[in-house]
C-alpha cells in the first residue's frame, strides 16, 4: 500500500495511491489516524476503498505524505562518515564512538517539503542535499514482542524502551528523505559543540508517499537490512548510488535506540542518514579535496530514486537573507546588581 496527501481543486486529500489514482481514506480518516491505528487497520481501510474511482494521480499535487510528530536524522553509513570527515578533518576518519550506537539529531518538523516543492535556502556558499530513506513509526501490531522497563514506566503501547523485535512492528512504512544542508553554516555551528541547527532546519523533503513495510519486506536481506538501491541525480547527472543495506544498523535498531529512556509515537520520522558513495556533495568534496562537484545553485533540480518506493524531486530556490543578528557582546561577569 501507498499512503499519500495531496492537493486538488476541492482542497487537501488524504488516502491511498492505487495504481495511477488517489483514493481518499474511508470515513474521513487522515494519515495521522491511519498511522496510529497500525498496519493491520490500514489494510482493513484499504479493502473498503481500493475499488473506488478516485482521482487520477496526474490531476493532483502531492504533498509531504505526513505531518511528522518529530524528525530524527541518524548517521548510519560508515562510507559517508569517512568522506565527510576527510573534508572537515583533512583525513578520512570514523570516531570509535560512531560504532557504539546509532547517533542522531532532531531536526525541524515545521519546515517539511513535499515532492517537487522548492526549497528556500539561507544565504550559503555550500548548499548540499542528503539522500536518505526514512522509516515512519505507526501504532503497534499484535504479537510484536516485548519491551523492557529499565527505570521508565513502559507498556506495549507506550513506545518506550522497545526491543529491536518490538520496534520492528512499529515501522509502518518508508519514504524518501532529502535533508537539505548548508554546509558552511553547519560547520560554524558545530565548532561550538552543538548543531547542526541553522545549517539544516530550513528544509527537509519527504515523499512521494509512504510505502508500507510489508510491501518492502521482500527486500530485507538475511540480516534484516533493507537492500534497496538508492540513486541521486542533479540536473539529470548521476551523482551518487548505494544500497541502503550498507547501513551500520537495520531500521528496527534505530527505532529501538530512539525509544531508549524516551518515547517514539506514530508519525515519528527516522532518517537513515546519508547513504554512501556520493549520497551527498559533502562526502565527495572530502574525497576530492575541493568543491567538486560544485555546490547546489538556485534552479538546480535534485532527483532521488529509491527502489520499491519511488522518486522524490526538489528544486533549489533563491537564497533568502534573514534579518541581521548582532554578535555576542562582552559582558563584565559581575555576580550582583550594582
Amino acid at each position: 500500500m501507498r499512503l499519500a496527501r495531496w492537493e486538488e481543486a476541492t482542497g487537501v486529500g488524504e488516502g491511498f495511491v492505487v495504481d495511477d489514482r488517489v483514493v481518499p481514506f474511508p470515513d474521513g480518516l487522515t494519515v495521522a489516524a491511519v498511522l496510529a491505528a497500525g498496519l493491520e487497520a490500514a489494510h482493513g481501510a484499504f479493502a473498503r476503498v481500493a475499488g473506488d474511482t478516485g482521482t487520477p494521480l496526474a490531476e493532483v499535487t502531492l504533498l509531504a505524505p505526513l505531518v511528522p510528530a518529530s524528525v530524527r536524522d541518524f548517521v548510519t553509513f560508515e562510507e559517508h562518515v569517512e568522506g565527510v570527515s576527510a573534508g572537515v578533518e583533512g583525513k578520512s576518519h570514523v570516531a570509535d564512538e560512531w560504532y557504539q550506537a546509532p547517533t542522531f539529531y532532531f531536526t525541524n518538523p515545521h519546515t517539511i517539503l513535499g515532492p517537487g516543492e522548492t526549497v528556500q535556502p539561507p544565504v550559503t556558499e555550500r548548499l548540499d542535499f542528503e539522500l536518505e530513506v526514512a522509516a515512519i513509526v505507526g501504532g503497534p501490531s499484535t504479537g510484536s514482542g516485548t519491551e523492557s522497563g529499565a527505570g521508565v514506566s513502559s507498556s506495549h503501547s507506550d513506545g518506550v524502551n522497545l526491543t529491536a523485535e518490538a520496534a520492528a512492528s512499529r515501522i509502518f512504512g518508508y519514504t524518501i528523505m532529502n535533508d537539505w544542508s548548508a554546509r558552511d553554516l553547519q560547520g560554524r555551528e558545530m565548532k561550538v559543540r552543538l548543531g547542526p541547527a541553522k545549517g539544516k532546519d530550513f528544509g527537509t523533503s519527504l515523499g512521494p508517499w509512504i510505502v508500507t513495510a510489508d510491501e518492502l519486506a521482500p527486500y530485507l536481506d538475511a540480516d534484516g537490512f533493507l537492500a534497496v538501491r538508492a540513486e541521486v541525480r542533479v540536473n539529470e547527472e548521476l551523482i551518487g548510488e548505494d544500497l541502503v543495506s550498507n547501513m551500520g544498523w537495520p531500521f528496527p535498531e534505530l527505532v529501538a535506540y530512539a525509544s531508549r529512556n524516551a518515547r517514539v509515537v506514530p508519525g515519528d520520522v527516522l532518517g537513515s542518514g546519508t547513504v554512501g558513495n556520493g549520497g551527498c556533495l559533502g562526502e565527495l568534496w572530502g574525497r576530492n579535496g575541493g568543491l567538486t562537484p560544485r555546490p547546489l545553485q538556485p534552479g538546480d533540480e535534485v532527483v532521488m530514486t529509491v527502489e520499491g518506493i519511488g522518486e522524490l524531486r526538489g528544486t533549489v530556490g533563491d537564497y533568502v537573507a534573514a534579518p541581521p543578528l548582532p554578535v555576542a557582546r562582552p559582558r563584565p561577569r559581575t555576580r550582583h546588581r550594582s
